[in-house]
């Protein structure tokens, strides 16, 4: 009498819907189903090919005995385990040897650190047997993340976490990109290799990939105790020189949130894969799994800039963003400035504008820049104060409305107070000034006050200050305050 055929049959990494034709179409036809599952009953592999199962086949649940709990079995671990394989393959051989076809379910590829493996071995040699690939759990995450596994000579190597820690580091070190294997309880063991070779900052972490329960972080802030066994530790290329679109590009965030993002900016960040920046503004952007971002703390500009020129050099798309428009009093400047250095000339940089604060500030109560205005910054800290105080001069001289950035910060107190001083007298102490803080933000508040009643107490480094000039108008209308300056100028 002719036996039957075990089928390994691979699942892929857990979307149904990533199982292929062949796959779905031996599991319909099988007459009996078999998956390995724990102790709790429940089997991610049944799960994954429920869809294509019918009412009427036979299924057979290998349960483990143990995972990595402790056994009382006289052989310890290993011989519960043997134990367990050697009765799962005389419970399929017994279907076998009757005639029927037998679908052993497996994640990912049956050949791929396969569950499978062991049934394989016990049965092949007696059964004729057919295998069935699936997409490995690698692919999958190298999908996730966004970024290939390997490209042209690089050297792809795929790595259980279970190797010596020093053995694991070598390893990383030696080849170009990598995969982790089998990580849970070897977690801390594995990110300590991959610090150790020097690539913990270029290396991504996936649990549970393609599934409801997927996540993505980079490998550095994941927490151990929180790490399952179906995870992966990927050290994708990063070789990117060939592709189009290369560079660093300078973005202006608006003064707020998304509604002050402009499309072009907008696009600019989602096809980027490396998004630099001052830390806070970096908050604003939603994480991507197929992105890496490069907070830093404020001050540390050029720093900042010779980061997004290196990697672009790497053949990476950097976004470097910046807060309102990137040309005034933020980061395109200091791009430019490292970019001119005789080792990143060849580095292509782009510059994209964005809604400035002054006129954030000025749409929400009027149109105090309706006519000529000039932009000062009161911080003395790239330049002296008394630049600041002669700039101040000629522009109220001038009879210009002034856009006042940087007016005062937990150290500059008494900048605002000169300032103030030194504007009233060239201005009548009635002239409007606009007091804008966190324009487009929850905090935000806007309103005018007279020159004379300005209150540098109130003012800090995230209010922009308008100064009126001799033509601009305050006054209310619908019950709120507005400000305005007339297009035309009196002769």
């Amino acid at each position: 009498m002719p036996t039957g055929r075990l089928y390994g049959i691979g699942l892929g990494p857990g979307d149904p819907e990533l199982v292929t034709i062949k796959a779905a179409r031996l599991i319909g036809a099988a007459e009996v189903i078999a998956y390995h599952s724990a102790r709790h009953g429940r089997s991610i592999a049944r799960q994954v090919a429920a869809p294509y199962l019918r009412d009427d086949q036979i299924e057979e649940a290998l349960v483990y005995p143990v995972t990595t709990e402790k056994t009382d079995h006289p052989g310890g671990y290993q011989g519960a385990i043997d134990e367990f394989y050697q009765k799962s393959a005389m419970r399929l051989a017994a279907h076998l040897d009757a005639g029927r076809d037998v679908a052993l379910l497996c994640e990912g590829d049956p050949f791929f650190y396969g569950s499978y493996l062991h049934m394989h071995k016990r049965l092949a040699d007696r059964y004729p047997t057919e295998i069935v690939p699936g997409v490995t759990s690698v692919s999958a995450a190298a999908a996730q993340v966004g970024q290939p596994l390997a490209e042209r000579d690089e050297v792809f190597t795929v790595l259980p976490g279970t190797l010596p820690p020093a053995e694991l580091a070598r390893r990383l070190a030696e080849t170009d990109t990598a995969a982790v294997m089998k990580l849970g309880r070897s977690f801390e063991s594995v990110r300590s290799a991959f610090a150790e070779a020097g690539k913990l900052d270029e290396a991504w972490y996936v649990e549970r990939a393609t599934t409801s329960r997927q996540r993505v972080a980079p490998l550095s802030t994941v927490d151990a105790a929180d790490v399952p066994y179906f995870s992966v530790a990927l050290l994708p290329s990063s070789r990117r020189s060939d592709r189009p679109g290369c560079g660093v590009t300078v973005v202006g965030l608006g003064p707020a949130g998304r509604p002050w993002l402009t499309p072009e900016a907008a696009t600019a960040i989602a096809e980027a894969d490396d998004l630099v920046g001052y830390r806070t503004y970096l908050k604003r952007l939603p994480d991507s799994p197929r992105q890496r971002k490069h907070p830093s703390p404020n001050r540390v500009e050029a720093e900042r800039a010779a980061l997004a020129l290196r990697l672009a050099q790497e053949g990476r798309r950097v976004a470097v963003v910046s807060s309102g428009d990137p040309g005034v009093f933020a980061m395109a400047t200091a791009v430019l400035e490292v970019a001119c250095q005789p080792e990143y000339v060849d580095v292509p940089v782009t510059v994209l504008p964005g809604v400035t604060a002054a006129q954030a500030v000025a749409s929400r109560i009027g149109a105090p820049l309706g006519h000529d205005y000039c932009v000062i910054s009161l911080s003395d800290r790239l330049k002296p104060w008394s630049a600041i105080e002669r700039r101040l001069a000629a522009a109220a001289e001038a009879d210009l409305v002034i856009a006042i950035y940087n007016p005062a910060s937990h150290t500059r107190r008494h900048q605002l107070v000169d300032a103030r001083d030194l504007l009233l007298k060239h201005r009548d102490p009635d002239t409007p000034v606009v007091i804008g803080r966190d324009a487009g933000g929850p905090a935000e508040s806007v309103r005018a006050v007279r020159l004379e009643d300005l209150d540098p107490s109130e003012v800090d480094m995230r209010t922009l200050l308008i100064v009126g000039s001799s033509q601009t108008r305050m006054a209310e209308r619908d019950g709120r305050q507005i400000v305005f300056t007339p297009r035309r100028y009196p002769e």
